[in-house]
C-alpha cells in the first residue's frame, strides 16, 4: 500500500519533581486512523540561567503513555481509595547520555487511533524550600515529538460480499478493514478458495481499531478447513482490520477470497443483509463514504463495488445465546466542569427481571470527559427480593455490552473483552465503582439477577429485583477529602482534574495516611508558628518607650498579620482564617518588609528636614518605602529582590548618613563601643543567622520549627538594632514667642544627644509663624 508520514510536535515544558498528579506535565497527541507505526522522539535537555546546565545533576525522567485518557500513575506506591479501578499504562524511564541533553525513542506498532496522552515528571525531591532568585535553578525541559506512518486506501470489505485477491510472490500480506455497526453480536471472517495443492498457506488475523499484531486473534488456514474466524461481541461503531498473510517460505502467487458476515443480535436468525445500506443507516463514520445503498426493503441491490463478487449464502446464526436486549439510554445533565449526572428514564430505581438482563448505556464525550472520575453506585432494595437468596450482578464494559446467554455467568470477561464486575445482595446491598480518567465513548452496564443454589447460580423464579442506580462524573474522588484540594488543571486546550494532598496525606484521593500528620502535631505546628510572633512584643515596647511610635505601629501590624496568616496557611484541619488567604499573605509579606525598612531608616537617624515633609505630617522615606514595597509584592511576592532590594537601599541610606557623620566628626559613628558591642554586633549576627536559616535550611519537613525560629530571631534582632531615644539638650531654653495672631511651627534640629557629649552638640531652634 501507499504510506503517508505525518509529524506532530509540542513545545518544551519544564518538568517538576513528583508530589501529586498536579505536578506532572501532560502532553496530548492525536493518532490518525490506519496508522501502522507511531514513533515518539523524547527530547530532554537542561538549562541553568538561560544556558546549558552542564553542572546540573542527572535526574531520571519517567514518561507514561496511555491511549484514550491520561495515565493513572502511582510512582510513590500509595494506596488508592476503596472501590477504585486503576487502568493500566506503559512507563518508560529516560537516563542521560550527554551532560546536558538526552533523547529517547518509543515505538508503537499499529497503535490505537485517537487521543494519546503522555505524562512526564522528575523524581520526588527532598522538599527543599528555596528563595526564588537566590541562585540559578536547574530546569529540565521535556519535548515529545510524534512521527506516524499510516496506510491510505486500505481495501474495505463489505458484509455479505466476497472479495477476490491474488497475492503476488513479492507480497507477503494483504490488509482489509470492515466497519462493525451497533447491535452486532457476531462477526465471521472466512477465507475461501485458497488455490494451493498442499493446502492454504495463509494466516488470518483480525484486530479491532488498528491493524493486527503478532498476538492478535489469528487462525492458521493450513490447519483449519474451512478457514473461518469467529468473533463474538465485537466492538460496536469501530473498524475491524483483517490481515491475510503468507506462511514464511511460501513462494509463488496465492489466490484466495475473503468475506465478512455480521450477525444482528436483535434478530439472531438473520445475518446482515447481503448488500450495503447507507452510511447513515449503519451509523458509519464519514471516512467510510456512502455506496448509494438504501435501507432494507426499499430497493433492489446496489451495484457491487469494485473487487467484489456476488453475495455469499448467509448461514443461520446459532440460537438464543446470540440474543441481545434493548439498551436503555441515559439523560446527560451537565452541572459544571467534570460534574455530570446521568439520569435514567423512569429511574433511578431499576427493575431487573429474572429472565433477561437490563442494559444501560453511558456516553462520555470525546476528550471532554476523560479528565474526571466515572462513578457508579448500585444499591439493592432488599425488600424486593421476597426472601429469595438473590444476587444482582452488574457488568460495566466499554464499547459493547456483555450479553451472555449463560445464566450462570458471574464474570465480565471474555477472550477479547474485559469489564468491571459489581454485585449486590441482601448482605452487601451497596456496591461502588470509581474509574479515574475513563476512556471516552459508550460504557454499557448490564444488570442480571441470579439466585444462589447448591450447584451455583441459577435463574431466579418470579423475583424482580429493584436496584437504585446512580452514575455520575466528578472531578476528583470524594472531592479529595478533608486533607486534599481538587484542582482543575489545563494543558493547552485539554482540561483535567487531580488532587493535591496536604498534612502528609498521599494517594490519588488523599486517603493514604502512612505519612500523615497527627492532630497533635498539626496543633503544635500551628501554635509554634503563631505564638512565635509574640516575640515582637518586646520590640514594640522598646519602640514605644523610645518614642518610635510609627515603628511600633509597623511591628504590631506585622505581628498581627503574621499570626493570622500562619493560622490560615496550615495544611491540616487546624486552620483559622479571619479573612481571605490572599489578603493575609500580602499583609504578612508587607509587614515583614516594612519592619526591616523602618528599623534601618530609624537606625540612620536622618535629620528631620530630610525625614519629614509637609509640616511634619508625613515621613517621606517611610511612605515611599510602603508604596514601593506594595508594588514589588504585587509583582512577585516570593522574589529575592523583594527582600534584598528594600533592605540594601535602606542599608545604603544608613551607611551614607553614618559615613557623613564619621567624616564630619572625624570619629567613628556610633561613637561608643558599648553600642557596638552590646547592640549593633549582636543584632546584626542574629539577623544574619535568621536570613541563613530562611534561605538555606528550611525544608517542608522542618518548616514548622525553623520558620518559628526565624520569627524569634527577626524580632530579637529588631530589639537590639532599634536606636535609643534621643535625649533633649540641657542647654535648650524656652523658645521666644512672637506676639500676634497665628500658630507657631517649631523645628528642633539636634543630633543624637544620647550618644554625643551635649556640650559638643550644636542646637538650632527655628520658630516661624
Amino acid at each position: 500500500g501507499l504510506f503517508v508520514t505525518d509529524y506532530f510536535t509540542s513545545t518544551p515544558r519544564k518538568l517538576s519533581p513528583f508530589r501529586s498528579f498536579a505536578s506532572i506535565e501532560l502532553f496530548h497527541f492525536h493518532i490518525p486512523e490506519d496508522t501502522v507505526i507511531a514513533v515518539w522522539n523524547l527530547i530532554t535537555f537542561k538549562e541553568q540561567g538561560g544556558t546549558f546546565g552542564d553542572q546540573c545533576p542527572d535526574h531520571s525522567i519517567t514518561v507514561y503513555f496511555r491511549s484514550g485518557a491520561p495515565s493513572v500513575i502511582n510512582p510513590l506506591h500509595t494506596h488508592f481509595p476503596r472501590d477504585t479501578a486503576v487502568p493500566g499504562s506503559f512507563a518508560l524511564t529516560l537516563t542521560w547520555t550527554l551532560p546536558n541533553r538526552t533523547t529517547g525513542v518509543f515505538n508503537v506498532t499499529s497503535p490505537l487511533p485517537g487521543d494519546w496522552f503522555l505524562a512526564a515528571h522528575l523524581p520526588k525531591d527532598e522538599g527543599k524550600i528555596s528563595v526564588k532568585g537566590l541562585y540559578e535553578e536547574c530546569q529540565y525541559l521535556f519535548q515529545p515529538q510524534l512521527i506516524v506512518q499510516r496506510l491510505v486506501n486500505i481495501a474495505v470489505l463489505y458484509p455479505g460480499y466476497v472479495t477476490e485477491k491474488s497475492m503476488a510472490p513479492h507480497n507477503r500480506s494483504c490488509l482489509y478493514k470492515v466497519f462493525v455497526p451497533s447491535y452486532t453480536s457476531r462477526m465471521l471472517v472466512e477465507v475461501l478458495r485458497c488455490r494451493r495443492a498442499e493446502g492454504c498457506p495463509l494466516w488470518l488475523r483480525v484486530r479491532a481499531k488498528a491493524p493486527p499484531l503478532h498476538n492478535s486473534t489469528a487462525l492458521d488456514c493450513w490447519e483449519h478447513t474451512p478457514c473461518q474466524l469467529v468473533l463474538d461481541l465485537p466492538f460496536w461503531q469501530h473498524w475491524y482490520y483483517v490481515l491475510v498473510e503468507k506462511h514464511p517460505g511460501v513462494l509463488g502467487t496465492v489466490s484466495f477470497q475473503v468475506t465478512v458476515q455480521l450477525t444482528d443480535c436483535s434478530r439472531p436468525s438473520l445475518a446482515r443483509p447481503p448488500f450495503l445500506p447507507s452510511s447513515a443507516s449503519m451509523n458509519m463514520p464519514q471516512s467510510f463514504g456512502s455506496m448509494g445503498g438504501l435501507a432494507l426493503g426499499d430497493s433492489p441491490l446496489p451495484t457491487s463495488p469494485n473487487g467484489t463478487k456476488h453475495p455469499v449464502p448467509i448461514p443461520t446464526a446459532s440460537p438464543a445465546s446470540e440474543w441481545c436486549w434493548p439498551v436503555r439510554p441515559t439523560l446527560r445533565n451537565e452541572l459544571d466542569t467534570f460534574s455530570v449526572h446521568f439520569y435514567i428514564f423512569f429511574g433511578p430505581n431499576v427493575s431487573v427481571p429474572p429472565d433477561r438482563p437490563a442494559v444501560f448505556v453511558i456516553n462520555l464525550l470525546p476528550v471532554l470527559d476523560s479528565g474526571g472520575v466515572l462513578n457508579l453506585e448500585l444499591r439493592l432494595n432488599v425488600s424486593s427480593l421476597c426472601g429469595e437468596n438473590a444476587t444482582v450482578f452488574g457488568c460495566l464494559n466499554h464499547e459493547v455490552p456483555l450479553m451472555s446467554g449463560d445464566n450462570t455467568s458471574v464474570t465480565c470477561e471474555t477472550e477479547s473483552l474485559a469489564g468491571f464486575l459489581l454485585s449486590v445482595n441482601a448482605t452487601a446491598s451497596l456496591s461502588r465503582l470509581r474509574i479515574p480518567y475513563p476512556q471516552t465513548g459508550s460504557w454499557y452496564l448490564s444488570l442480571r439477577s441470579l439466585c444462589a443454589t447448591e450447584h451455583g447460580f441459577e435463574p431466579c423464579t418470579n423475583v424482580t429485583a429493584e436496584v437504585y442506580l446512580r452514575a455520575y462524573l466528578s472531578p476528583c474522588i470524594n472531592d479529595c477529602g478533608i486533607y486534599g484540594q481538587c484542582k482543575l488543571l489545563r494543558t493547552n486546550n485539554y482540561l483535567y482534574a487531580a488532587c493535591e494532598c496536604k498534612a502528609g496525606w498521599n494517594g490519588w484521593g488523599c486517603t493514604d495516611n502512612a505519612e500523615a500528620f497527627s492532630y497533635g502535631f498539626q496543633l503544635l505546628s500551628t501554635l509554634l508558628l503563631c505564638l512565635s510572633n509574640v516575640m515582637f512584643v518586646p520590640p514594640v515596647a522598646i519602640a514605644v518607650r523610645s518614642h518610635y511610635l510609627l515603628e511600633a505601629a509597623v511591628y504590631i501590624f506585622t505581628m498581627f498579620f503574621s499570626t493570622f496568616y500562619h493560622a490560615c496557611d496550615q495544611p491540616g484541619i487546624v486552620v483559622f482564617c479571619i479573612m481571605e488567604y490572599d489578603v493575609l499573605q500580602f499583609c504578612d509579606f508587607l509587614g515583614s518588609l516594612m519592619s526591616i525598612w523602618v528599623t534601618v531608616i530609624a537606625m540612620a537617624r536622618l535629620q528631620p528636614m530630610v525625614k519629614q515633609a509637609s509640616g511634619g505630617r508625613g515621613h517621606v522615606l517611610y511612605l515611599l518605602g510602603a508604596m514601593l514595597l506594595s508594588m514589588a509584592l504585587q509583582m512577585d511576592r516570593h522574589g529575592l529582590w523583594n527582600l534584598l532590594g528594600p533592605s540594601l537601599f535602606a542599608l545604603g541610606i544608613m551607611a551614607i548618613t553614618w559615613t557623613a557623620r564619621t567624616i564630619r566628626r572625624r570619629h567613628c559613628y556610633p561613637p561608643t563601643w558599648k553600642r557596638w558591642a552590646f547592640y549593633l554586633c549582636p543584632g546584626a549576627l542574629i539577623a544574619a543567622a535568621a536570613v541563613l536559616l530562611y534561605a538555606f535550611v528550611e525544608t517542608e519537613e522542618n518548616y514548622f520549627y525553623i520558620h518559628s525560629i526565624w520569627h524569634v530571631l527577626i524580632a530579637g534582632s529588631v530589639g537590639f538594632l532599634l536606636p535609643p531615644r534621643a535625649k533633649p539638650s540641657r542647654r535648650l531654653g524656652p523658645l521666644s514667642r512672637r506676639k500676634g495672631c497665628g500658630y507657631q511651627l517649631c523645628i528642633n534640629e539636634q543630633e543624637e544627644l544620647g550618644l554625643v557629649n551635649p556640650t559638643m552638640a550644636s542646637i538650632n531652634s527655628i520658630c516661624t509663624s
